[in-house]
């Protein structure tokens, strides 16, 4: 449930009675960015959180405090494994609680940035609790009582929380979220993790490198199922490589807290069962979106599984409610496509000229080691459509800077129709996948075929040019490999 927090003691401005342009409900990377972009667009607008800080799941429990940690379990990979690089490095120590305390320090750091962020636009920062009351109203909680501000516009960005399976509920220790294992002290000597999606995938890897005995439990046929089939099998080959479990086809059943952690029932894809102990406990089976308790049924915005419908311009049923991010039906629950359905939704109401998100360009990142960076149709995809398609593909062992990195694992795929040489979708795993993607998702934007990429030249020795060489092998002309 998306229930009201205690209420807050701040409120940030002295609200006034005239009405603002456009409100915005949530702080996350869509609120903060659309806020700051109606403010540049000279927009009178205010900006309402629930919680003390500004910045939402993904600078706060989500996206940046996991990279953190990912960015600190490289560097501890690295000095395990120093000898190879020719550095000898004696006794080398994890201390857990600097790590944790670093991931905080940047977190803070981004809050507090937003927070300028805001007012260097004009934007009116608002502490308290949003209540939709339809006709432009939106009703305010907080310490200092209730007061109803008024908008021409409105944009729900509320965001999401994480999915709990049925009959369970996180604490502090045992059962996490993404939330809780954010706040361990120590590294568990144990942990199983339930769904792997890119959360579930990522604390793999963290923790796996910070030298805990990692169990996934995926009940899908393959992790990250989201991706191209062959980036999937990569990754689970990677990890079983790193020595973590990964039970794909399986169920997680009669979980239960013990002295020491948790135990549960796990059953595999052919039907075998044992008794599995953890220290600790990851749920990771999705989000849901937070649009309870937030007044819609005071609106006409409609819902779809949870999920606000909207148009192509973020607007929803209700004349001046748009809803960005998270919640909203038919979009990938990622930061960047909620920042940039913000810059839609805000265009719009300026008045300024709009392009509506294309769904096949949209970059999805994993940042595990191997990372994986995507965008478009998998080759199951394009098949499916109707394309005839013509793949090519190059591995990072013919890589030269990725052999420099230490970083053979993986490979980079273009999906491309025969006819015409467009790119339909690009699929990497391997090294700095997430930041390789980049290319691939200009590429397509700027709808170059692929013998413009072809012809593209690629500075050597890099990690990118091996693109290019994904691009050469769709004709069978890659040079390394």
């Amino acid at each position: 449930m998306y229930d009201a927090p205690p209420l807050l003691a701040v409120s940030y401005v002295e609200w006034k009675k005239v009405p603002y342009d456009l409100i915005v409900i949530g702080s996350g990377p869509g609120g903060y960015s659309a806020a700051i972009r109606a403010g540049q667009y000279g927009l009178k607008t205010a900006l309402i959180e629930k919680r003390p800080k500004l910045g939402g799941t993904c600078l706060l429990v989500g996206c940046i405090p996991t990279k953190s940690l990912l960015h600190t379990a490289d560097i501890w990979e690295r000095f395990e494994h120093a000898d190879k690089e020719g550095i000898s490095v004696e006794n080398p120590r994890l201390d857990y609680p600097k790590v944790k305390e670093r991931k905080d320090g940047i977190v803070n750091k981004h809050a507090n940035g937003v927070a300028m962020l805001l007012k260097r636009a004009k934007v009116d920062r608002i502490s308290g609790y949003a209540t939709l009351k339809g006709g432009g109203k939106v009703e305010v909680k907080t310490d200092s009582g209730v007061q109803t501000l008024e908008a021409r516009n409105i944009i729900i960005a509320t965001g999401s929380e994480a999915r709990m399976l049925p009959g369970l509920q996180p604490d502090a220790d045992r059962i996490l979220t993404n939330i809780e294992i954010l706040d361990l002290n120590a590294v568990p000597k144990s942990l199983a993790i339930i769904g792997a999606g890119a959360v579930g995938v990522e604390f793999a890897s963290i923790f796996k490198r910070f030298g805990t005995d990692v169990t996934v439990i995926e009940m899908l046929p393959r992790v990250v199922p989201v991706e191209d089939e062959d980036v999937s099998k990569e990754l689970e080959r990677c990890f079983r490589k790193q020595k973590i479990r990964v039970e794909t086809g399986a169920r997680a059943e009669n979980i239960e807290k013990t002295d020491n952690g948790v135990r549960l029932t796990l059953t595999t894809k052919d039907g075998k069962q044992e008794v599995l102990e953890t220290e600790k406990l990851l749920v990771a089976v999705g989000r849901k979106p937070n649009t309870e308790n937030i007044g819609l049924e005071n609106t006409a915005v409609k819902l779809d599984r949870g999920f606000i419908i909207v148009d192509q311009f973020q607007q929803t049923a209700e004349p001046g409610v748009y809803a960005i991010g998270d919640v909203v039906a038919g979009t990938p629950q990622l930061a960047h496509v909620a920042t940039r359905e913000g810059m839609i939704a805000v265009g719009h109401m300026a008045g300024k000229p709009v392009v509506p998100i294309n769904k096949m360009r949209i970059p999805g990142c994993t940042y595990t080691e191997p990372g994986i960076g995507s965008v478009g149709l998998t080759e199951a995809q394009a098949k499916a459509q109707g394309y005839k398609v013509k793949v090519g593909r190059f591995p990072f062992a013919g890589d030269s800077k990725a052999t420099i990195l230490g970083r053979h694992d993986g490979f980079i795929k273009v999906v491309s129709d025969e006819r015409y040489g467009e790119i339909l979708g690009v699929h990497i795993i391997g090294p700095e996948a997430y930041e390789l993607i980049a290319e691939g998702v200009a590429a397509m934007e700027a709808e170059a075929t692929v013998d413009v990429m072809m012809q593209t030249i690629h500075a050597h020795p890099t990690l990118y040019e091996a693109v290019g060489e994904a691009f050469n092998a769709v004709y069978g002309l890659s040079i390394n490999a």
